[in-house]
């Protein structure tokens, strides 16, 4: 896909019409993308993360917003302020209760787009993040979430992105960006399902968050699409004194998923609590990259990932913490544990601390196992069905995650979802 992805890159870019005051955005991130090098198995950050399928999917269109037809229990039933979009494109009559916080890139006023032009694309690194550059070269609509200072968002945000197929394999591109000021509050859930149809879209989104002084960001990214969408995904948070930020994801595979996380602490003071499943399965390929940056002192960071892998499906987590030297006082903690349901699943796993300051309480680690047999003869000896053993095993392994959810809609729906998911043959072969 590399030149073509390049070429198309730029028409896209050019294209554009809508949000004019975005094309130096643009300029920028497509001058970055033909600069940049593909990356391939001696680059560090995709090794273990081949990009084949994207290079082959033939995209060269943008994708539009279809009909859909959704399974009812496919998105979360709460009470929020709800934006929806299918194929990237806004769908206004499945959207609701929009307010002054929540705004479309396209509908911004004059205050509105001075503010998402002084953080839109400030938040990530694009060298480092690759796809974050294509993310800006494409960018056209998105959603701005502001919260002003010392306010709460009387709802949470519930932005809803659902995948459906096209003629031909097309580019969808979702953008969100997260301005918390000072002592606010707000909470978002990013929800990315598909229709019961066979996809063939790639789907690339970037979230920033910017979280102020003792101001708290609660978030969700729940990845539930059918496997054959191709999903390039990154979460990017900067918090600053005392603020705080709470963040869960969880993810099913697909032919390729990729999902980043990058957080950077950059006032004294500031939390980060980011837990995270997935549960790839078939022959799929999923992959998070996570990266906290500890560049100032006396914050704290806690990091617990858990994967279960069935079949010949193979995972990646990649976890990273980095010490800078003047962050002294920083306690940081990571965990990874994988369960693999079949002698052909497989995970790579690297959790890494990186330490320049020498007053700090660290601690990482990572494991990988496969359901006990005691276990599983023990509860099938008292009368559960193998499928109920391995059922009953598998939430064990994740419930903990699942339970400390606050918000209740978001816990629901994935007990239901995943009591069906486990129940199928790819987790009790």
């Amino acid at each position: 896909m590399g030149s073509e992805m390049c070429i198309r890159d730029r028409q896209l870019a050019g294209d554009q019409t809508n949000a004019p005051w975005l094309d130096a955005l643009r300029f920028q991130g497509s001058e970055q993308w033909l600069e940049a090098n593909w990356p391939g198995r001696r680059t560090e950050l995709w090794k273990y993360t081949p990009l084949q399928a994207l290079q082959r999917g033939g995209f060269t269109a943008w994708a539009s917003a279809q009909s859909h037809t959704l399974n009812d229990n496919a998105a979360l039933k709460l009470e929020a302020v709800r934006l929806v979009f299918v194929n990237g494109q806004f769908d206004a009559q499945a959207s609701s209760g929009v307010d002054a916080s929540v705004v479309r890139f396209s509908d911004a006023n004059a205050q509105q787009q001075t503010l998402i032009a002084e953080h839109l694309g400030k938040v990530v690194d694009t060298k480092r993040h690759l796809f974050a550059s294509l993310s800006n070269a494409w960018v056209q609509d998105g959603v701005l979430v502001h919260v002003p200072k010392n306010t709460q968002l009387d709802l949470p945000v519930y932005v809803l992105h659902v995948s459906t197929p096209e003629a031909e394999p097309a580019i969808a591109n979702a953008r969100v960006l997260v301005v918390v000021e000072e002592g606010a509050q707000a909470e978002l859930i990013e929800h990315f399902i598909s229709d019961d149809q066979v996809q063939n879209g790639f789907v690339n989104s970037l979230t920033e968050i910017s979280v102020a002084a003792n101001a708290r960001f609660d978030h969700y990214r729940i990845n539930l699409e059918e496997e054959h969408i191709i999903h390039i995904g990154g979460v990017h948070i900067q918090l600053q004194r005392d603020a705080q930020y709470h963040g869960f994801t969880l993810a099913e595979g697909s032919k390729l998923k990729r999902i980043d996380y990058q957080v950077t602490h950059q006032g004294q003071g500031a939390h980060a609590n980011l837990n995270g499943v997935y549960l790839p399965r078939n022959e799929q390929l999923l992959d998070y990259h996570t990266n906290v940056e500890h560049v100032a002192a006396h914050c704290t960071t806690s990091e617990v990932f858990r994967g279960i892998i069935a079949d010949k499906a193979k995972a990646v987590f990649n976890g990273r913490i980095h010490i800078h030297q003047d962050a002294q006082k920083t306690l940081a903690e990571l965990s990874n544990k994988n369960l693999l349901t079949s002698d052909t699943a497989e995970v790579d796993t690297k959790p890494e601390l990186e330490i320049y300051a020498d007053d700090v309480k660290c601690a990482h680690g990572a494991t990988v196992s496969q359901l006990d047999p005691t276990s599983m003869f023990y509860l099938q000896s008292r009368g559960l069905t193998k499928t109920q053993a391995r059922t009953m095993l598998s939430f064990g392994f994740i419930n903990e995650l699942l339970q400390d959810l606050p918000q209740a809609a978001v816990r629901e729906h994935l007990h239901e979802h995943l009591a069906q998911l486990f129940a199928k043959e790819h987790f009790v072969s």
